[in-house]
């Protein structure tokens, strides 16, 4: 018999417990004065206090982890591997205010650069939901020019990128 996520018990060592996960050779059990504990399925002394059958369609948080990791993935990673140009490695970016007083920002170009590039990616799948949407194609190309627009303005940060294709391309770029 398969205990489900939810059964009550109460264990001879660690108490009263509540299953909160059903994996392959153990359950996973949460005891109130223990915290978290493994024990094994073939483990059998202990006191059902309420019992919660396991559904057969029941899928595991392991199963759904991964489920929404290879969904979200594609669209959250970067879609090539970028890279910052040598001479800006170990590098940082320095905000200085006017006023002395003020403290400066240091920022590490590597993280700057890596927020650059996912603003670069988030573009790519913006422009695609709306060439995938059911926009008019005259909204499309209105939505498009913005984007077009959003590129060139980030073709300040091209001297960061190691190879030319990489950077950003805007109205006068191929």
């Amino acid at each position: 018999m398969e205990l489900g996520i939810g059964t009550r018990l109460i264990h001879p060592t660690y108490g009263n417990g509540v299953i909160i996960g059903v994996e392959e050779r153990y359950y996973e059990i949460y005891f109130s004065d223990h915290g978290e504990k493994e024990i094994g399925k073939t483990f059998d002394n202990y006191v059902i206090v309420k019992e919660v059958q396991k559904p057969d369609d029941a899928i595991s948080l392991d199963q759904v982890e991964t489920l929404l990791r290879d969904i979200l993935e594609p669209i959250t990673a970067p879609s090539e591997q970028i890279y910052l140009g040598d001479k800006w490695k170990g590098g940082n970016l320095v905000l200085q205010p006017e006023n002395s007083d003020l403290q400066s920002k240091i920022i590490p170009i590597e993280t700057f650069f890596h927020k650059i590039v996912m603003v670069r990616d988030r573009l790519r799948v913006m422009e695609q939901k709306i060439n995938a949407s059911k926009l008019s194609d005259e909204e499309k190309v209105d939505l498009q020019q913005y984007i077009t627009r959003i590129y060139g303005s980030l073709t300040s940060f091209n001297i960061l990128f190691r190879f030319k294709e990489d950077q950003f391309k805007g109205t006068g770029g191929d």
